[in-house]
């Protein structure tokens, strides 16, 4: 490579076991980037600036930060293990997994492995081909679900019991894996419900997203979604078509799967730029992938991440919601549900060994694990998974696009279950309708309402330690990001700054450590309020026990205090296993949860003429991440399209130049902002050439209020040596907040300007 970089190579016996999860490269034990994958699967290539590749005695795979089969370096606690306490879980009376009063009819469509072609796919073709599941006598126009699944295998040979996952159509003596037929168990529990839905196929998108696509296929899935919604439109206007005025069109949900959960999220910002948009009502990402880390305002979300997950280890998809929160003034509900013993794959009977017809896997390794393995008793069977599945699936459609709001304690951090839930502990964090909430303490930054004195450690901290700016508070040191799901680096966008949170450290030297919040004018009457809310997880560095203690004083200074411990299993931590025989340390994860104080049980205070609120340890030693402190009432709002100005950057070609210097990029909006909008740039994201004449790095731009278009500066490193080819760098825009993402991805070519 020129100036200085280096490209690193890693050629395969075989190609890579199909997964959700990007590949990277690690060389010596340390990962030095997102891989591109080459057509035929059998080599993977990192371009790096990194000077400790020239020495390179192992090249390896590595998958979310971690190197399979490497030594693993765990700090363990001296202390006796914690038993984390169990939910105070709310029994609901309806059950959204039980069947309803319909029979289901099977109305499947298939137009054929090239059906389509999808311009985020390169023009490559692709299938057109859904199951549908209808209600049975159902009158009138029913609500529409579509489903869609992640990436597998796209092919395989029933004789052999070979798979292959880089030819579509696919090749002589290979048959498509019906990966869409994977989720029949939840649509027939919506569909017996009144519900219309159409599990859809994208195996043309998994055979070639690797190779092909800027964005690992996020676009391409958001336009097949797009393209099938389309067409069960028109038919729905088709006399004499079995679905003619079935279908509600102005009611419709998403569940996406794995990299599905990226598709879903991008077909309804596609839908959003829409003349006539589509109602798209509920999005439901399940352990989905979070590449780019677009958002999505406006439209209600449930998350669910399965914490066994041993194909997206890491549980990217947390940013969804984590991103989403406070970028643009909305007001619908967001959720992200932990699921305890569930894996990746078993969600989909095609992806569940035992009952797909095509080979598949356990994703969870070792299976000898204590936690997660397939004989730990804590470890949900295959079964019991698909089940916790369809109850929090159909009961979020169900809540959202059939306002049975009996459902919403499954989602809003009341910690709600129903008996087809079984044995499975779910948590939750939830953020309420904008309506329907009282924002203290964000604690993203520093506030002029917020004191935080005494700690040993009180500071907003982000990100990994790898990846903040010099003199910044990292949230983890860790260098295996599948424990800190809030901050794992996104793959498109690995430098950007993510997920702030107010980090607090004390010991028994610590003098009066407490962070108050004052109320400002208007604010102290919290009684119609529900309850008094914050997201708390225990700090990584902690030992023992851990506790906080809640005190609410009104202006006559009356208290009410409520210590965390009574009421939540938040600051217990979750199971981590001793096995580390594989290299993996995926598990005793950090992982913010709700608490939910009823504002009926603060009783001796004044809950109409509040003025402070303090938080202080209760235990003598201890540490504790805190985030988004508000009053709230449970809701799920109202939403729909997003409003939003959508933010799109183009591509652009400059000359390198002698020396330092900047090359201009255009950032073009779909409307005139009505208040300043921020976007993150990543300059030579994972994918382009990140050595040589732009920097891979980060940085914040501000778009002006009433502004209808923007220009980036990206730095450039000219020089004056005669470089053998112009070369291309991957720009990426993403955590947008005052607005949404429309394409955040461009490239920047840079020519080479000198002379021999």
């Amino acid at each position: 490579m020129p100036d200085g970089g280096s490209r690193v190579t890693l050629r395969l016996d075989e190609p890579l076991p199909v997964r959700d999860a990007a590949p990277e490269l690690a060389v010596d034990g340390h990962v030095i980037g997102a891989a591109q994958e080459s057509p035929d699967g059998l080599s993977l290539v990192v371009e790096t600036t990194d000077p400790g590749v020239a020495a390179a005695k192992r090249v390896e795979v590595a998958w979310n930060g971690v190197v399979p089969g490497s030594a693993a370096s765990t700090r363990r606690s001296a202390a006796a293990p914690i038993t984390p306490k169990g939910l105070q879980k709310k029994q609901l009376y309806t059950d959204p997994a039980q069947p309803g009063p319909y029979q289901v009819e099977r109305l499947d469509y298939d137009l054929g492995d090239t059906a389509t072609t999808l311009s985020g796919l390169s023009d490559l073709p692709a299938e057109i081909r859904g199951a549908v599941y209808a209600p049975t006598g159902a009158k009138g126009p029913r609500p529409v679900v579509i489903f869609l699944h992640g990436r597998h295998s796209a092919c395989y040979n029933p004789t052999t019991r070979g798979t292959n996952n880089t030819n579509w159509p696919c090749a002589t003596g290979f048959i498509p894996i019906d990966s869409y037929l994977g989720y029949t168990e939840t649509a027939e529990a919506l569909a017996t419900h009144g519900y219309v839905v159409v599990s859809i196929s994208a195996n043309g998108i998994n055979a070639k997203d690797a190779s092909f696509t800027d964005d690992n296929g996020a676009l391409a899935r958001g336009q097949l979604v797009m393209d099938n919604l389309d067409l069960l439109a028109n038919w729905n206007t088709t006399e004499g078509h079995a679905l003619s005025g079935r279908l509600d069109m102005s009611n419709v949900g998403l569940m996406g799967h794995s990299r599905g959960g990226e598709g879903v999220v991008e077909a309804a910002l596609l839908n959003a730029e829409r003349k006539h948009p589509y109602g798209i009502q509920a999005v439901l990402p399940l352990a989905p992938v979070d590449f780019g880390r677009p958002t999505l305002p406006d439209v209600p979300m449930a998350v669910l991440l399965p914490y066994c997950d041993g194909d997206v280890s890491n549980q990217q998809g947390q940013h969804f919601y984590d991103d989403t929160r406070y970028s643009v003034q909305d007001d619908v509900l967001r959720s992200s549900l932990m699921i305890m013993g569930a894996n990746h794959n078993f969600f989909n009977t095609e992806w569940t060994p035992g009952v797909s017809i095509a080979p598949s896997n356990d994703d969870w390794s070792p299976a000898s694990d204590e936690v997660c393995g397939s004989a730990a008793p804590t470890r949900l069977t295959s079964a019991e998974q698909r089940a916790v599945g369809t109850v929090y699936m159909a009961g979020f459609f169900r809540l959202v696009q059939g306002g049975e709001t009996v459902f919403l304690p499954l989602f809003d951090g009341r910690n709600g279950t129903v008996p087809s839930a079984g044995r499975a502990e779910v948590y939750a964090q939830a953020q309420q309708p904008g309506s329907r909430r009282l924002d203290l303490a964000p604690l993203e930054s520093a506030a002029a309402n917020v004191s935080v004195t005494g700690f040993d450690l009180g500071a907003y901290c982000y990100s990994v330690a790898a990846r903040v700016r010099p003199g910044d508070t990292p949230c983890s040191a860790t260098t295996a990001t599948s424990k800190v799901p809030h901050w794992t680096p996104a793959t498109f966008a690995p430098a950007v700054p993510i997920s702030p949170v107010l980090r607090l450290q004390w010991s028994e030297s610590s003098t009066d450590p407490a962070v108050r919040v004052a109320f400002g004018p208007g604010e102290g009457n919290v009684k119609k309020y529900d309850a008094l809310t914050f997201r708390v997880a225990r700090d990584e560095s902690a030992v023992g026990d851990v506790d906080l203690a809640v005190t609410l004083v009104d202006k006559k200074g009356a208290s009410a205090t409520v210590r965390v411990g009574d009421v939540s299993p938040a600051l217990t931590p979750f199971p981590a296993s001793t096995n580390t025989s594989n290299g993996i340390s995926r598990l005793g994860k950090t992982w913010l949860r709700t608490v939910r104080l009823p504002v009926s049980s603060l009783s001796g205070v004044d809950v109409t003429s509040v003025r402070e609120l303090t938080i202080q340890p209760a235990t003598p030693t201890g540490g504790a991440y805190l985030s988004d402190i508000a009053f709230d009432s449970p809701g799920v709002g109202g939403g729909g399209a997003t409003s939003a100005v959508q933010v799109s950057i183009d591509d652009a070609t400059v000359a390198e130049g002698d020396g330092p210097g900047t090359a201009t990029m255009r950032l073009a909006l779909s409307g005139k902002l009505k208040e300043a909008a921020t976007v993150q740039v990543q300059t030579a994201a994972s994918g382009s050439s990140s050595a040589g004449q732009v920097p891979a790095q980060s940085f914040p731009v501000t778009i002006p209020k009433g502004a209808t278009e923007a220009t980036i500066q990206v730095p450039l490193v000219g020089n004056t040596t005669v470089n053998t080819a112009s070369l291309r760098y991957k720009i990426t825009i993403s955590a947008p907040v005052g607005a949404v993402i429309g394409d955040g991805f461009a490239w920047l070519t840079v020519l080479d300007d000198d002379t021999a």
